[in-house]
């Protein structure tokens, strides 16, 4: 295959990850914790739920789903949504918002080298992950991996040094994204032959054969996908929690250029033109949509 023809099978330089759709069975505690923990506002009420952001951003869909059960540990979905902040204290102010409304919450912390991560658990247990990008001009490479590690990264030193009254009182005017998706999945080796071998990711880090993490253009990760908890596990069954990842590319161009990579590899995908909708091995549902 040439360079050429092989940049062609990537997806989009570009690209960006869009609004994590969660399947709820509570939805006022949940709303709750997003809007209060978490400093977002109810950006839309459409689609039977909420979608809830910052500047009018939507970040995270809450659709209502009485009846579901909650998924197992040991199941494949979703490990975290990672929220992506501009500035250390614009990171702080929601850390410690988050912290105050639920101590119990908050599962841990790492300095990954590219990145300044804080991690917390929602109410009916999905991952959250609020997180800052250190410059790209930082970042380490070895060949075509990124250069990541988990340092301590201790929360209260962070909030002594980061925190102010001005981030704090201006939560909601800061700008996130959705930074990334990690989702937990049966096996490695599959998650490569889907996300990098089909969609056209590209490779960026492993974990001693557990974890894979993918991007595009050169981002340290878009996506991740880990066995820590879920070794083994096979398709999903319809739970709360993960509903829908949405991955938004900049034309139609590069949503038939997919389409067309799916349907060489068999897998069954609905295409409207604008966007395109699947599932990976585990029936994660995705979504690729123009921007």
């Amino acid at each position: 295959m040439t360079a050429e023809a092989a940049t062609q099978d990537l997806l989009p330089a570009d690209l960006t990850m869009g609004t994590v759709m969660l399947k709820v069975g509570d939805m006022k505690v949940m709303t709750d914790y997003y809007q209060r923990a978490l400093g977002l506002d109810v950006v839309a009420e459409q689609d039977g739920g909420l979608y809830l952001g910052r500047l009018r951003k939507p970040l995270v869909h809450l659709a209502p789903a009485p009846g579901l059960n909650l998924p197992g540990r040991g199941e494949a979905g979703l490990f975290h949504t990672a929220l992506l902040f501009e500035n250390q204290t614009d990171l702080a102010a929601t850390i410690a918002t988050a912290a105050q409304f639920e101590p119990r919450s908050f599962t841990g912390s790492a300095d990954h080298l590219v990145s300044e991560a804080f991690y917390f658990t929602d109410p009916e247990g999905n991952g959250v992950e609020l997180y800052w990008d250190r410059p790209r001009s930082n970042w380490s490479w070895n060949g075509t991996d990124v250069v990541m590690d988990s340092l301590a990264l201790p929360p209260q030193r962070y909030l002594e040094q980061h925190l102010t009254e001005e981030s704090l009182e201006g939560q909601r005017g800061a700008v996130a994204g959705v930074g990334h998706v990690h989702l937990q999945v049966g096996d490695v080796q599959s998650a490569r032959d889907f996300y990098v071998g089909i969609l056209g990711f590209e490779k960026t880090a492993g974990w001693h054969g557990q974890a894979l993490f993918v991007s595009a253009g050169g981002y340290h990760h878009h996506m991740a996908m880990n066995v820590w908890n879920s070794r083994g596990a096979g398709p999903r069954k319809d739970t709360l929690g993960l509903g829908e990842v949405l991955i938004e590319v900049p034309s139609g161009d590069d949503v038939g250029a997919l389409a067309d990579r799916l349907k060489v590899a068999s897998v069954p995908a609905h295409h409207t033109g604008a966007e395109l909708r699947f599932e990976d091995p585990w029936r994660n549902n995705i979504r690729v949509a123009v921007r």
